[in-house]
């Protein structure tokens, strides 16, 4: 149990080093690329590719099933708005307030709203060391996207809102996922979470943005995007949820602005500002904790079914 916890722990870190080449990606596209466009491509090509991933399974014998039980539609459709949400109130609410606040209040309100739902719904709150844990990777996770100075910042309400709106829809799509996938193989439940995502999103990037027009570069990027730091990600991540607890898994996804920061000082070649560094160790810190705390749960766990009064 232990074990399992801890990997399940690096599945998430891993697709969050995936997430965290987006942004990295997305710098290279044309600038009149639509970023509306952009996130709903990356579902429908991660949805394909699902789609691809079952096909090959099922052709090396494995008993992978297409098909969802019937009363799961429900949360399906649920996990599917929300992961449609999610990236549509992202990108409007991050052209709103800019990309420094934008980013630090949809991905930094992620784990607490995931720890509040968790609350409500399992009566089964995350621990002190959860929180403190958590807190310290949205702190650092903050002062990472947070320019030197102040100059240029814009608390757009409307568009605070909107991050808020996209951190609330992640924590409800990563609770749902990690009910359905404890039912359904992940792969499965990604392919069918995605395809609703997708066609709840292509009608609302057409009309936000209009056609999608893009060079041969812009769709070598939209492949990479929706194949690698989407649907290898969301497969990585989806697995994980079978092994540690959702709050846990939207915390540890706060692991994403560390590749994206190393990224920008090798690939960019940006100058972070030095509080950049101190967030840096107060991420690494806070998913530290986080890991800590998975894994001291399953021991705990693990102990007390092996126990004759359990």
């Amino acid at each position: 149990m232990k074990n399992a916890s801890l990997a399940g722990a690096c599945m998430v870190l891993a697709a969050a080093a995936l997430w965290g080449t987006t942004g990295t990606a997305q710098s290279f596209m044309s600038a009149h690329s639509s970023p509306y466009w952009v996130g709903t491509l990356r579902m429908a090509v991660a949805t394909l590719f699902f789609a691809a991933f079952i096909a090959w399974r099922r052709q090396g014998g494995d008993r992978l099933t297409l098909t969802m039980p019937s009363s799961a539609w429900t949360w399906v459709l649920l996990a599917g708005l929300c992961m449609a949400g999610y990236n549509l109130s992202f990108f409007a609410g991050v052209k709103a307030t800019g990309i420094a606040i934008g980013t630090a209040v949809a991905v930094g309100s992620g784990p607490a709203w995931a720890g509040l739902l968790q609350s409500l719904v399992s009566r089964r709150p995350p621990t002190p060391s959860w929180w403190l844990g958590t807190l310290l990777a949205i702190g650092g996770g903050s002062l990472m996207v947070m320019p030197d100075s102040a100059t240029g910042l814009r608390a757009d309400p409307v568009g605070l809102v909107l991050c808020l709106v996209s951190g609330l829809c992640y924590a409800v799509y990563t609770l749902v996922s990690q009910r359905l996938v404890h039912h359904s193989p992940p792969a499965t439940v990604t392919l069918w979470v995605f395809g609703v995502a997708s066609a709840v999103a292509v009608p609302i990037a057409l009309g936000l943005s209009g056609s999608f027009s893009a060079t041969p570069a812009d769709w070598a990027i939209v492949a990479y995007l929706g194949l690698v730091s989407t649907g290898v990600s969301y497969l990585l991540f989806s697995h994980a949820l079978r092994h540690i607890s959702g709050a846990s898994g939207v915390t540890l996804a706060l692991a994403e602005p560390v590749t994206a920061f190393a990224l920008a000082l090798l690939v960019v070649h940006e100058r972070p500002a030095p509080a950049a560094f101190a967030g840096l160790a107060m991420v690494l810190s806070g998913l530290v904790i986080v890991v800590w705390t998975e894994t001291r749960a399953a021991r705990r766990l693990s102990a007390s079914c092996r126990s004759p009064s359990a």
